[in-house]
């Protein structure tokens, strides 16, 4: 990616293999990019290849071949060590289950990834993740223990924690596949809001049409290939 490269997310050429038990070619020169503020879904059947493909874009799964760039920076072939401070800075995640440490307070769970990557201060964190509350309407949670709140909020939780470092793109996987239709309508506008007013990029794996046909953009999948034209179209 050079640096009038529109795209803080660029995949190019990306192929994965499984080599057990036999081998199995599950992503097929996959390439496109993300423009910042974008919001993007990926969509295809199961077992056509977008959760591992997200799995590579979050630099959780280092076994492929191709280039992956994220900010103007290559991060393919980068150590373990500096693949978790570049996913910590960069990239927020919001999965279909939330992964809310039951024992901990909202605003514990909220402030763990700023206490991991350990820039700020303990003082700042706190007003980060309040903040961050704030902003999804759910400051009034903060002292409630993550085990004694709905579904629904909890969605809502995991997305302030995903915000907390600031991230250059939220990446979910299935983020309203647990979730009923009012408080799937609700996530998709927390997101779009945060990609119109933020300007934060947004990839969303889904089988939602309806959560899909709202983002910017659809990526088709099948057979571990992208249909149509991966790239935003530029006038």
């Amino acid at each position: 990616m050079t640096q009038t490269s529109p795209y803080i997310l660029e995949a190019r050429g990306i192929n994965k293999h499984f080599r057990e038990p036999v081998d199995f070619h599950v992503l097929k020169d996959i390439s496109f990019g993300i423009e910042k503020g974008e919001f993007v879904s990926i969509m295809g059947k199961s077992g056509c290849g977008k959760s591992t493909l997200l799995y590579i874009l979050s630099t959780m799964d280092t076994d492929y071949e191709g280039e992956l760039w994220l900010s103007d920076q290559l991060v393919s072939g980068q150590s373990n060590k500096a693949l978790s401070v570049i996913r910590n800075q960069h990239i927020g995640f919001v999965f279909q289950f939330h992964y809310l440490l039951p024992e901990f307070s909202v605003i514990e769970n909220v402030m763990l990834p700023a206490r991991k990557l350990g820039i700020k201060s303990p003082r700042q964190i706190k007003l980060d993740a309040e903040e961050k509350l704030d902003l999804l309407d759910i400051g009034y949670l903060a002292d409630q223990k993550a085990s004694r709140i709905s579904g629904g909020e909890k969605q809502r939780v995991a997305i302030a924690r995903a915000l907390i470092n600031e991230p250059t793109i939220i990446m979910g996987d299935e983020p309203t596949g647990n979730l009923d239709s009012k408080n799937s309508e609700n996530v998709f506008d927390i997101l779009k809001q945060l990609s119109i007013e933020k300007h934060m990029s947004m990839l969303v794996v889904t089988h939602d049409l309806d959560f899909a046909n709202k983002t910017d953009r659809i990526i088709e999948m099948a057979d571990g290939r992208i249909n149509g034209v991966p790239h935003p179209l530029h006038s």
